[in-house]
């Protein structure tokens, strides 16, 4: 035996006895590594029996009428964890990714450590190779899990690190049946979905939802799986005071058994606080987003989050302007001019200019428009990942004067290839290839102004996905004209981010700041573009930065296991 466990579960009353009352059962269940003929003998020797749960039930399962002594060694101090599972048949984007978050958030409020765990039906291993257009944004994880984007509202609401095995897909579950069929782990038996696939799902949640998901390594006590009434709300973050209003904590401690405590709940207050604040913000911020998948929002939702965060923060309204890069192009003027001068009159009334990360040649000439107008305007720029390459690109052409500079993924022939393929890419294979998860990046200078947004650490510590890089044979070029590699990798081969001279705002990253952004702990790179687009960036920093964007909404020293941030209103 490797696991003892001890559940309870409710045991209702038999339908075909009308006196009869329901029960709770106790069920020991555990995994052993025992042989048939060993397993044969305890039945034997009256330490176990094997019993059928009422019908309804079907399951197969121990029950111990005295404990062997080789269990007798065994800790008995796991919680018992419960689930709680929100499901809403087979339709998409009804909202129980955010009811499921926002269930955890006030339980978490309560006291109690909680993780999540999604399941998606498709067979696909992970969501790496989903296009943006149909399945939205393809969020990443600190261990390099590419995994469907409602395991960023997990985090976001509950401020935890989930891991790629939070994300349950069929082909996941498939692939490891598969794997211990060949092992042998099976036993020549004949494989199929009852009972092993089923088996497979219950023992993958059920593991899955006893891994830590807190900076404090402490076990979950409850596991909040997504498969109740909430009308129209002002924004999502009302759904959780919303849901706690309607008395769902006095439900889950009843229907679960949960001792929690009910005294006011400080969490949910600071959240209400936020929440009454984003309501009442009367300036306004403008932000053009230029990409290549503009016409679905959630191909972007991280992104347009972190904005949402830092524009909170700063006390202003945020407004998103999509742009189309193709729209921005010459080619489009001859085409339909209608098009491309809308496009254009939006990027010239906004306030700072924002390109996010993506992959192909299409729309890449007209990001570089875009950015070479925030250049030479001097307006705020924020570029991510293949918006840190491109800006790149863009002063190589523009300000070093080669014009054939482009990145190898777009043309590998370029005279100037300032942006290179990773050399451990495996060009013949898509998935999981790619640079993936949290990575460090050490910074190279103390008078960098990424450095002072992150509360002028040495290093830090943000998520990676991508497959090409500037190129380091190149870089002295670049930091004798003004364009400065500020954040390196730790051997100092790769850059991470780049920061231009005399300019208000000109900053590329090769992380996704977005994915580690919360609600009340924006993204530092995210912060200062709203910052900067509000004007309000140099005031903020002349005061030394007293609240950085990590540090702004400090944590309670009351010593509580479960972090208790506290909102302060940022004043310049």
């Amino acid at each position: 035996p490797n696991t003892v466990r001890t559940l309870e579960r409710d045991r209702p009353a038999n339908p075909q006895q009308p006196n009869s009352r329901g029960s709770q059962i106790s069920l020991v269940l555990v995994t052993m590594n025992s042989s048939e003929g060993e397993l044969n003998k305890l039945v034997k020797d009256g330490a176990i029996r094997i019993g059928k749960i009422q019908p309804g039930y079907g399951q197969i399962f121990f029950s111990f009428t005295s404990f062997p002594d080789e269990l007798c060694h065994h800790s008995y101090s796991h919680v018992a964890m419960k689930y709680i599972l929100v499901t809403g048949g087979v339709i998409s984007g009804i909202g129980k990714g955010i009811i499921a978050s926002s269930v955890g958030t006030i339980l978490k409020s309560c006291g109690l450590h909680v993780t999540a765990i999604k399941i998606d039906p498709y067979i696909n291993i992970d969501a790496g190779t989903f296009s943006p257009y149909e399945h939205g944004e393809v969020f990443v994880l600190d261990d390099g899990g590419e995994v469907d984007l409602d395991l960023g509202n997990y985090e976001r609401f509950l401020d935890i690190r989930l891991t790629k095995n939070n994300n349950l897909t069929t082909g996941k579950i498939y692939q490891s049946v598969i794997n211990k069929e060949r092992k042998g782990d099976y036993l020549g038996k004949t494989v199929q979905v009852v009972p092993h696939i089923t088996d497979a799902i219950q023992e993958w949640v059920m593991k899955q939802a006893r891994v830590s998901v807190d900076d404090d390594d402490i076990e979950p006590e409850v596991c909040v799986i997504e498969v109740i009434c909430v009308q129209d709300v002002s924004s999502i973050y009302r759904v959780p005071l919303l849901l706690e209003e309607q008395g769902v904590v006095n439900y889950f401690c009843n229907r679960l058994n949960m001792s929690v405590k009910m005294s006011p709940r400080k969490m949910l207050t600071k959240w209400k606080e936020m929440a009454d604040r984003s309501d009442r913000l009367l300036e306004h911020v403008t932000i053009a987003l230029v990409g290549k998948y503009t016409k679905l929002a959630d191909s972007y939702t991280s992104v347009i989050k972190a904005l949402e965060h830092s524009a909170l923060a700063i006390n202003h309204k945020l407004e998103v302007k999509y742009i189309d890069s193709e729209d921005l192009e010459p080619t489009t003027l001859g085409v339909e001019p209608v098009k491309y001068h809308e496009a254009w009159q939006k990027l010239c009334s906004s306030q700072g200019v924002l390109v996010p990360g993506g992959f192909g040649a299409r729309g890449t000439e007209g990001k570089m428009l875009a950015i070479n107008w925030a250049r030479k305007q001097n307006k705020p720029y924020l570029g991510v990942c293949l918006g840190m390459q491109l800006a790149v690109c863009e002063f190589a052409r523009n300000v070093l004067g080669w014009k054939d500079a482009n990145s190898t993924e777009f043309n590998p022939e370029s005279k100037y290839p300032v942006v290179i393929e990773m050399p451990e890419h495996n060009p013949g294979q898509m998935g999981g290839t790619m640079r993936l998860g949290k990575r460090r990046t050490v910074f190279k200078s103390d008078t960098s102004v990424m450095k002072k947004l992150y509360g002028n650490v040495d290093f830090i510590d943000e998520r990676h996905r991508h497959r090409f890089e500037v190129n380091p044979a190149l870089k002295d070029y670049f930091v004798k004209h003004g364009l400065q590699f500020v954040g390196q990798d730790v051997q100092g081969e790769r850059m991470e981010i780049v920061e231009l001279e005399d300019h208000c705002y000109f900053v590329g990253v090769q992380y996704h700041p977005e994915f580690t952004s919360r609600p009340i702990k924006p993204s530092p790179p995210y912060f200062g573009l709203l910052l900067a687009a509000a004007g309000k960036l140099q005031s903020y920093l002349s005061k030394g930065c007293q609240l950085s964007p990590r540090d702004m909404y400090c944590c309670s020293s009351s010593g509580s296991s479960s972090p208790e941030p506290d909102i302060t209103e940022l004043k310049f």
